[in-house]
C-alpha cells in the first residue's frame, strides 16, 4: 500500500459563504453515531440543507448547477469548534477534494491533511472574484496547484498559501500516518525482532 501524491486538484467549485463555520454545522453531532464514515456524506451541513421533516432548504450544495463540485470555497476560520474528525470525513465522503478559505481551525486543518484534503488559504478579494466567476459559470474548472501555490479558474490566476509541512506531505505522499506505517511494515517488524519484541503475537 502506498499513498498518492497530491499535487493538483481539479474540479468544479461551490461557494459556501460564512465566517466561523464550525464542525457542528459541517456535521451535526447526532450523526457521529454512524457505523462507517461513508454514512457521513449525505449528512454534510444537514441542518442547513434540510428542515426538520427532511425537506430541502435549497442550500447551495444542493443546487443542480453545483452537483459534483469537488472544491469548497468559504471564508474566515473554517472548521472551528470541536475537534471531531467526522467533519473532514463528511466533506470527503460528500466528494469535496479541497477547501479554499481565508483561514482554518488548526485541528480541522490537520484532520483534513491526514485525509489528503488540502486546506488552501486565499485572500478575501481573490475569493470573492472566484466566487463571482463560479456564480456566472458553475461549470468553470478550478485547478489548485499545490506545488506552484496558485489556483487557476476561468483563465484567472490566484495566489494561495499552504502550510509548508502540509504542502511537503502532499507532494511526497506522506500525509497519511497509517499509510506511512504500512509502507514501513517490514522495517518495523525487523526492528521489533531485533529489540526482542514479538510483532505477530508469538510468545
Amino acid at each position: 500500500m502506498t499513498g498518492q501524491e497530491v499535487t493538483k486538484i481539479v474540479g468544479k467549485g461551490v461557494y459556501v459563504a460564512g465566517n466561523d463555520i464550525d464542525t457542528d454545522r459541517i456535521i451535526p453531532a447526532r450523526f457521529l453515531k454512524c457505523v462507517t464514515f461513508d454514512e457521513l456524506g449525505p449528512a454534510l451541513f444537514y441542518d442547513e440543507r434540510f428542515d426538520i421533516e427532511g425537506n430541502s432548504k435549497d442550500h447551495v450544495l444542493d443546487k443542480p448547477e453545483h452537483e459534483g463540485a469537488g472544491i469548497l470555497i468559504s471564508d474566515v476560520n473554517f472548521g472551528c469548534g470541536s475537534s471531531r474528525e467526522h467533519a473532514p470525513q463528511a466533506l470527503k465522503k460528500f466528494g469535496i477534494k479541497a477547501v479554499i478559505a481565508e483561514s482554518f481551525a488548526e485541528i480541522f486543518h490537520g484532520n483534513c491533511t491526514t485525509l489528503g484534503i488540502p486546506c488552501v488559504v486565499m485572500q478575501k478579494q481573490d475569493r470573492e472574484k472566484m466566487a463571482a466567476l463560479i456564480e456566472s459559470d458553475p461549470e468553470a474548472e478550478i485547478i489548485i496547484d499545490v506545488e506552484e501555490l496558485q489556483v487557476v479558474c476561468a483563465n484567472n490566476s490566484f495566489s494561495i498559501s499552504i502550510k509548508p509541512s502540509a504542502r511537503e506531505a502532499f507532494i511526497t505522499a506522506a500525509y497519511d500516518p497509517l499509510d506511512t506505517l504500512l509502507v514501513a511494515k517490514d522495517k518495523i517488524e525487523e526492528t521489533a525482532r531485533r529489540l526482542g519484541y514479538s510483532s505477530r503475537g508469538e510468545s
